[in-house]
């Protein structure tokens, strides 16, 4: 019994199979003394045994080594394992074919029958047979060296699948043009000061946390952001695009279903709050979910348990919920179409993503991040925004946002061959008038190049004026300035007073 228990414990203490043969060799010895331990594993498709670990009376290894075998030996191999016999003797035909080939003696063999693998277990010593207790004490120990084949083999499947995962990570990573998932954050210091700093305080607790912005302020990156900065980060953070969900799919995917619950449900279907136990849940456009979903969402909010579609049983999880919406909830709540509770219960702490025009000042900054990923995935060096970019790119009021800025920059480092970057054509300006999307052909005044080491400030006021001067110094309208820059009137104003340019002076 001591022995039995001291080799469990190498046995949990130890997964790879060779660190547990060197430990429990010598605790074996005392007992059922041998001159060579050998573990082999049998493999079925190749027809032979593989020694996977073996040890010497004096807990040396001893040399590794494979043996072939016919389809026919391979049969009396699998039908002796299932037999569960211990085999003696000084060496018959099967013991011969499961000891190695290089082992001469007394044998004692006993088949290992792990969940998903088939092993041996082979004691050979010189001259003295094995007796009836000896053999007897052999069995038990079948069991403990059978945990510990099974113990290996999951080992090596986990750092397969770790190794194919990273490789997959490193691949995505590399497409992305990033070197890792947990990149800084492009204005965190400028324009996302105070959603950043909302972050932090919010980011180390459970509470819910709903992102307010317009489609393509960057929602996804704030979530992120918030779930690696919290204790949940070792787990998993799945996205949900709520919208891209069809309404008679929603439950199942988000809690899943029982095999033959409806029709086509061939499988038993893990939902997405079970993917997300230990992590956090990113329901993106929230306010798309039909009110079906909506009550089912508000109970595994109060108490944390579910059932899947066609399930028996309720679930548990431990899910931190953070949702996003570029849509007024109040206002659905108002006209009935979003459930009130709903809306106390994911509103807890909302955080405002403010548009990319009300942060200019992020712009050189997301400009050159986004030149850089595109010139490097279009097979260059990274490429770099000039002060006339930068000019250009400042008088357009973003509609799209970050996402549009992102395509521009793309279509911009495609347009230059992937050697530089053509902002203007980008925009559809250049000998076409700006455009709130990529193409609007009218005419537009030429863009002046600012002499070497010129200010950004310099370059967008020459630009400005150049504006006001085409069209007499006025800014709304058909013929106005705003018209013709391509952005919204208020944020030329505001503009024109921080650069100290009178529109006055430029009247006829």
């Amino acid at each position: 019994m001591q022995l039995l228990f001291e080799v469990w414990r190498e046995a949990c203490r130890h997964i790879v199979i060779g660190e547990f043969v060197e430990r429990v060799a010598p605790l074996v010895a005392r007992e059922l003394p041998f001159h060579t331990l050998v573990l082999r594993r049998v493999e079925l498709e190749r027809h032979r045994l593989e020694t996977l670990a073996s040890a010497l009376e004096d807990g040396k290894a001893s040399p590794r080594s494979r043996s072939e075998c016919s389809a026919h030996e391979m049969e009396e191999v699998l039908h002796w394992a299932h037999g569960s016999e211990a085999l003696t003797g000084p060496g018959g035909k099967l013991l011969r074919l499961l000891a190695p080939p290089d082992v001469r003696g007394e044998m004692l063999a006993g088949p290992l029958a792990g969940e998903h693998e088939l092993g041996v277990l082979v004691l050979v010593r010189d001259g003295k047979p094995f007796t009836a207790a000896e053999i007897e004490l052999f069995r038990h120990l079948l069991e403990p060296f059978g945990a510990a084949l099974e113990n290996d083999r999951r080992f090596h499947e986990l750092t397969r699948l770790r190794e194919a995962a990273l490789a997959e990570n490193r691949a995505l990573l590399s497409r992305l043009g990033r070197q890792e998932l947990s990149e800084s954050i492009v204005g965190a210091d400028s324009g996302l000061v105070e959603v950043m700093e909302r972050v932090e305080k919010v980011a180390s607790t459970d509470a819910p946390v709903l992102i307010l912005g317009e489609t393509g302020s960057g929602k996804e990156v704030i979530a992120r952001a918030l779930h690696a900065r919290s204790p949940r980060h070792g787990g998993p953070i799945v996205r949900v695009n709520c919208g891209a969900i069809p309404s008679e799919l929603v439950d199942s995917e988000l809690f899943g279903h029982e095999k033959g619950s409806f029709t086509g449900a061939i499988n038993t279907h893990r939902g997405w709050f079970e993917r997300a136990d230990g992590g956090t849940l990113f329901l993106d456009e929230i306010g798309e979910l039909p009110p079906a979903a909506q009550v089912r969402l508000l109970r595994i909010l109060q108490d944390g348990s579910f059932e899947r579609v066609g399930g028996p049983q309720s679930l548990t999880v431990d899910v931190r919920l953070v949702a996003a919406t570029h849509r007024n909830l109040e206002d659905m709540v108002v006209e009935g179409t979003f459930r009130r509770d709903l809306w106390y219960r994911i509103s807890v702490f909302p955080i405002h993503l403010p548009p990319l025009r009300e942060r200019p000042a992020d712009i050189p900054a997301l400009a050159a991040h986004f030149a850089s990923s595109a010139g490097k995935r279009l097979g260059g060096g990274p490429l770099t925004p000039s002060a006339e970019d930068l000019a250009l790119l400042l008088t357009y009021d973003w509609p799209g946002n970050v996402r549009e800025l992102a395509s521009v920059i793309e279509r911009a480092a495609i347009l230059g061959d992937g050697k530089r970057l053509e902002v203007a054509a980008a925009l559809g300006r250049g000998t076409s008038a700006p455009a709130r999307g990529p193409v609007l052909a009218r005419a537009a005044p030429a863009v002046v190049a600012e002499p070497s080491g010129a200010s950004l400030d310099s370059a967008m006021r020459r630009h400005i004026e150049e504006a006001l001067g085409t069209t007499s110094g006025r800014i709304e309208g058909e013929k106005g300035a705003a018209r013709l820059l391509g952005i919204n009137p208020h944020t030329l104003r505001a503009r024109m007073r921080k650069l100290g340019i009178d529109w006055q002076r430029f009247r006829a």
